[in-house]
């Protein structure tokens, strides 16, 4: 039986929808970060599952002879901390709709807060110190500056990598999509810093 020309086009060569471009839903950037999040929410987990075992076998906290943890100055630097990281959104917002410039302002006012913690945090330290409690002193004072002292690492890293994001919406020339990208990994980790410090300090000044 004779088959017509464009029948058999048609059985050889079944026509395909063109699939469409695939739409980035989460920045490699971002889920850079998110994965390092995860691997560091485990570690202070670990430093945190020590640190209430060893409080739950002491008949007494803090050890008697300790001094007494500074509850409300800490309070302050607290409250500086999430003003940062409302700040950090704040500026996020400005970027996209706004653009670079009007994003700046607040990001820097965010980065002055982070350094405020960190300065008021070493301050604190400082009169610990001379107070008597050190690593050695106590096993509070062990994880004191253990699990206060790791977090302030983050810290550190946190605003300067938000320093770094300031420094690039100085450059007008930078392409649009990556500097959004870059900003929002670096606010991502800024949250995540601010927000855990709320924990530690309930569990750890209380």
């Amino acid at each position: 039986m004779a088959t017509e020309p464009g029948t058999l086009r048609l059985l050889r060569s079944p026509s395909r929808p063109t699939p469409g471009a695939r739409q980035k839903v989460v920045p490699s950037e971002v889920l850079a970060v998110v994965i390092f999040i995860l691997s560091e929410m485990m570690f202070f987990a670990g430093l945190m599952s020590a640190f209430t075992i060893a409080r739950a076998a002491q008949p007494v906290w803090p050890p008697p002879g300790q001094p007494r943890l500074p509850l409300e100055e800490t309070a302050i630097n607290t409250v500086a901390l999430l003003i940062s990281a409302g700040l950090a959104w704040w500026s996020g917002q400005r970027f996209r709709t706004a653009g670079p410039g009007s994003a700046r302002a607040p990001l820097g006012a965010a980065i002055a807060l982070g350094a405020f913690f960190v300065l008021f945090q070493g301050m604190e330290w400082m009169a610990m110190l001379r107070e008597g409690l050190t690593l050695t002193s106590s096993t509070a004072g062990s994880f004191f500056y253990l699990i206060v002292g790791v977090h302030g690492i983050h810290v550190i890293l946190g605003f300067s990598v938000l320093a770094w994001m300031f420094r690039r919406l100085m450059r007008e020339q930078a392409d649009a999509q990556s500097l959004d990208d870059q900003f929002w990994a670096a606010r991502v980790f800024w949250y995540f810093v601010v927000l855990l410090w709320p924990f530690l300090y309930w569990r750890v000044y209380a």
